[in-house]
């Protein structure tokens, strides 16, 4: 009988390091949804944040949904997420009012900040919400010396990507070369001086940055320049085809996610040995874990002074 209950306590810690407890701690994220955002976009972050390893509960922001941006829709949140949109000046006229409670976000509650093309944009100076550090910039890659795109058409453009986690066919620190991606008038990072910011993919052609990760205050800015999280209808509404398979960069798409929030995947060893070396944002995710684990040893510890 004392066995068994010993069992049983040791199948609560169980549970409660990795069942319905953890599942509790799900982490959470806001994605914009609105004129600052072109139509499909919102949705096809949403997608990736939910469908990624971290399984994100997804909820939409923005002035036409149930909730906007404010300090206390941000409360209790892990990302907010800015995805592509049409026009910079009219995004920022829109969301400038917000720029306080979004740096507040990152810079006091450790949260993450995730833009996608022009949210990479408006996480840059000219104008933005000036997340970047001093001297970064985000501005267009078309206008780069040697871009392998120079107009503003839906097209596909090569990036190299180095993981931060182990997924598909890459393991972790493995760089993967000219893979296509989907891009539209996208940003590079400039300015980026070591430290803990990271690069985390770069344009093939002219090796501009193309994906950064940077901290600011008590959390983090992860911005990339392409479309990963592009679905396969984006393609298909402009003739469009990728060398490597129209799903084909969700795993890059996962990664940046994965970085952002400072997971490693199922390979937890370090490789950091360049400025393309991912810094480790993982402190909050740490701390979700911390009391799922604490409450369970407490069971334990309860079951073994009941035995």
């Amino acid at each position: 009988m004392r066995f068994h209950r010993l069992l049983t306590a040791w199948a609560v810690v169980s549970t409660t390091s990795n069942g319905f407890i953890a599942n509790a701690a799900q982490p959470r994220a806001l994605v914009y949804r609105g004129p600052a955002a072109c139509k499909g976009c919102a949705e096809a972050v949403a997608q990736l944040l939910e469908n990624s390893p971290q399984k994100f509960t997804v909820t939409y922001v923005g002035p036409n949904e149930d909730t906007n941006i404010s300090s206390d829709s941000l409360k209790g949140v892990d990302v907010y997420a800015q995805p592509g949109g049409p026009d910079l000046n009219s995004a920022w006229a829109e969301l400038q009012d917000h720029q306080t409670e979004l740096r507040d976000f990152i810079t006091k509650q450790g949260g993450r900040y995730l833009g996608f093309c022009l949210g990479a944009f408006l996480a840059g100076s000219t104008p933005g919400l000036g997340l970047l550090p001093e001297g970064a910039n985000a501005v267009s890659e078309r206008k780069q010396d040697n871009a392998q795109v120079t107009n503003t058409r839906d097209t596909i453009i090569q990036i190299d990507w180095t993981f931060r986690s182990s997924i598909g066919n890459y393991s972790k620190g493995e760089t993967a070369v000219n893979r296509w991606v989907y891009f539209q008038d996208g940003a590079a990072i400039t300015g980026l001086s070591g430290g803990n910011s990271s690069v985390l993919g770069r344009y093939s052609q002219n090796g501009d940055v193309a994906a950064s990760l940077t901290p600011l205050g008590k959390g983090w800015v992860a911005l990339v320049g392409a479309h990963p999280e592009a679905t396969k209808s984006w393609y298909r509404s402009y003739d469009l085809s990728n060398p490597d398979g129209l799903n084909s960069t969700i795993d890059i798409g996962y990664d940046f996610v994965t970085a952002a929030m400072g997971r490693t995947g199922t390979n937890t060893t370090s490789n950091k040995t360049s400025e393309e070396s991912a810094a480790n944002p993982g402190g909050q995710q740490q701390g979700r874990l911390a009391l799922p684990c604490l409450l369970g040893w407490f069971a334990l510890g309860l079951a073994i002074f009941w035995i």
